[in-house]
């Protein structure tokens, strides 16, 4: 098990969140993806509220070729650009497709909620800082 620590520092609404993912190899890792999860509740179009990443690559598109780079890449991306095809909380589908700024107020107070606790080594990088500890 990993545990890894995503940090926003650029201008998104995600900015100054540190946000807690756990990513569970089993035994037939490569073969299967592993289980990545935020906290229960974490606000997100493709976040069931059990925490779970729903991301193709993860699922249906995994391939033993995939590096935890890609996916921690993957999940990093799927926070700015949310995929509405493969929505996982239906309240945070309609607020995303109906209600944007709603939405957006949502993912700043989430922020607010896990407020950083590792400080950047690059905090003028527009790019995200992964902390992975084991």
């Amino acid at each position: 098990m990993a545990l890894v620590t995503m940090i926003r520092e650029t201008k998104t609404d995600w900015e100054g969140g540190y946000f807690p993912l756990t990513l569970q190899f089993d035994d037939n890792y490569p073969t299967t993806s592993p289980s990545c999860k935020f906290p229960a509740g974490f606000f997100h179009v493709n976040v069931y509220d059990s925490g779970v990443v729903c991301l193709s690559i993860l699922g249906d598109g995994w391939k033993p070729s995939i590096t935890v780079k890609q996916v921690l890449v993957g999940i990093q991306e799927l926070l700015d650009d949310p995929n509405p095809n493969s929505a996982a909380q239906h309240r945070c589908y309609e607020l995303y497709k109906k209600n944007m700024p709603e939405y957006k107020k949502r993912v700043r107070e989430q922020a607010r909620r896990y407020p950083s606790r590792v400080q950047s080594s690059c905090e003028n990088s527009p790019q995200l800082d992964i902390v992975v500890a084991f």
